[in-house]
């Protein structure tokens, strides 16, 4: 019987490949910093032809947030599940935090699972202005992704911007406590919702 859970071959190797270059131009910049790489020499460190750096790639920022559409998938994906059960969220800002607790909390935990580069991605956000307007680009989807998912599950528009700017301010806390004191991100992201308990109940786990 076939096992349709395994991915095809050619799905397999497009994983890998593209694993090997995020890998290779992490360690480039984290050796060279960001502006002295460049994209020839990640595919030489990747071991492949600058045209297959394209194919994944259109250039080296991208690199950098490679993850952000599986991440954002991810925060729909969990937050639409837990909204579904709270359906019509209407001006309740402790469900509707609840809900935006529960994406960013799953966000947090893929993070976590590829933590390597955390803090020398962070180093090179700091240190590179165009990286930061593209990181800040990035934050603003996922809030607005929140925010769509709460308006579709009955909330108020103020209720699911206050929800979702609260999540994404939560996120930013623990995720500079996690680099700062080098504990675990989830723990450290649950720990700042935490602090909202006095209006949005327990933190989902």
């Amino acid at each position: 019987m076939e096992d349709n859970s395994t991915p095809p071959l050619r799905e397999r190797k497009h994983h890998r490949t593209r694993a090997t270059i995020i890998e290779a131009a992490m360690t480039l910049f984290a050796e060279h910093g960001f502006d002295n790489v460049t994209v020839s020499g990640i595919a030489a460190r990747a071991e492949v032809g600058r045209s297959t750096f394209f194919r994944y790639f259109v250039d080296k920022q991208e690199v950098m947030f490679a993850d952000d559409a599986e991440l954002k998938q991810v925060l729909v994906t969990v937050a639409q599940e837990r909204a579904a059960a709270l359906t019509p969220i209407g001006d309740s800002l402790a469900t509707a935090l609840d809900v935006a607790t529960c994406g960013v909390l799953a966000v947090s935990e893929r993070i976590a699972e590829h933590s390597a580069w955390l803090a020398v991605r962070q180093r090179l956000i700091e240190e590179h202005p165009d990286l930061q307007a593209r990181n800040l680009v990035k934050q603003y989807g996922y809030v607005e992704a929140g925010v769509e998912v709460l308006l579709r599950h009955g909330a108020t528009l103020e209720i699911a911007v206050l929800a979702s700017n609260l999540a994404a301010a939560c996120f930013a806390a623990g995720h500079a406590r996690a680099l700062a004191e080098g504990i675990d991100l989830p723990a450290a992201v649950s720990d700042a919702f935490a602090r909202f308990s006095d209006i949005a109940g327990p933190t989902p786990t």
